[in-house]
């Protein structure tokens, strides 16, 4: 589960289906009277089954309805339930309670009494329902909505690989002093490196007369040389499917270690944690461990 997936609109969401819950627990109706007898009446909240359809039409299907909605942010694309997916499925079941919770609001056998009204929970209950609807069909429709709930963690200023802890989470088995970025040109065989970091030339060789053309320099190790190593994206990265297809299979998340297998040009074949497999498209920025 990434949160970063979240969005400000599933916020809203939360919050509203915590709100729900708490106003389940309080009165359904409001008393206006007078006498020794009044703190003595058992006014029901809406999980009573005297109220009945009252629990599963407006409590339950709400609830629901925002677990589904959540819960639909950690699914791949493509994945669906009789044709919908889980978020359409929980805005469906959101605007249904709204719509029940409304009708509850118009009185009924007992609110013929000009003393007996709604209570706090009802009012709570629409009001939660209301704005959990609107979250939920508004998110994907409002740029505000639709930003990240957490926002992605700021990248640090460029440095060389090996100095610092690079994205602020050490690699598996640490880091390597020296050990260039994924991408970057090595270093030529027999260059010695002194405290400084710099190349020094040999000292039973001298010196060359002039530099190298650019043209001369050593060509990048052939893909049939790839060696497995660890990885992690600074930003969240869609993984797509090994036969070239458009269809994402997983998102990469930073913070992560990810283990990359194969490489096809620019792009990397990456395993996740629970064994899936996938091209990385983007590799800029990527942090090797």
């Amino acid at each position: 589960m990434n949160i970063r997936s979240l969005t400000r609109g599933d916020g809203v969401v939360i919050g509203a289906a915590v709100l729900l819950f708490i106003a389940s627990f309080l009165d359904f109706y409001s008393v206006d009277c007078s006498g020794q007898f009044c703190d003595k009446s058992d006014l029901p909240n809406l999980w009573d089954s005297k109220l009945f359809p009252v629990l599963p039409t407006v409590v339950l299907a709400g609830i629901v309805g925002a677990v589904l909605i959540i819960a639909g942010r950690f699914q791949p694309q493509g994945r669906n339930l009789l044709g919908l997916t889980l978020d359409q499925w929980g805005t469906a079941l959101a605007v249904f309670a709204a719509w029940s919770s409304l009708w509850t609001m118009f009185g009924g056998a007992l609110e013929d009494n000009d003393k007996v009204g709604a209570g706090v929970g009802r009012i709570l209950a629409l009001i939660a329902l209301l704005v959990m609807a609107a979250g939920a069909l508004l998110t994907q429709r409002i740029p505000a909505l639709k930003a990240p709930l957490v926002g992605a963690p700021a990248p640090q200023a460029p440095a060389p690989y090996g100095a610092g802890p690079g994205y602020g989470y050490p690699g598996p088995g640490g880091m390597q002093q020296g050990q260039a970025p994924y991408g970057a040109q090595q270093q030529p065989y027999g260059a010695q490196t002194g405290q400084t970091g710099q190349p020094q030339p040999q000292q039973d060789q001298p010196a060359p007369a002039q530099a190298q053309p650019a043209a001369a320099q050593p060509a990048p190790a052939p893909a049939g040389d790839f060696a497995p190593f660890w990885f992690a994206v600074p930003v969240a990265r869609p993984l797509y499917g090994e036969d070239g297809s458009p269809t994402q299979i997983a998102e990469l998340a930073p913070g992560t270690w990810y283990l990359a297998v194969d490489q096809r040009g620019q792009a990397l074949v990456a395993q996740t944690q629970d064994g899936r497999r996938g091209v990385l498209q983007d590799t800029t920025g990527i942090q090797r461990g």
